[in-house]
């Protein structure tokens, strides 16, 4: 998915998005879980593979 369509699913900017992935900041824990949503993984399963 790209960071564009993360972020119209999310109603954020794709800034906002391309931050997490370069670690510039975090998405508050809602935001996590639309994103856990999203992609269909746990809360738990996603910050556990964040590590």
């Amino acid at each position: 998915m790209l960071q564009r369509e993360l972020a119209q699913k999310l109603n954020m900017t794709k800034n906002a998005v391309s931050g997490w992935e370069i670690g510039r900041n975090q998405p508050d824990y809602d935001t996590l879980l639309l994103i856990c949503d999203i992609f269909d993984v746990s809360a738990d399963d996603m910050l556990r593979n964040k590590l």
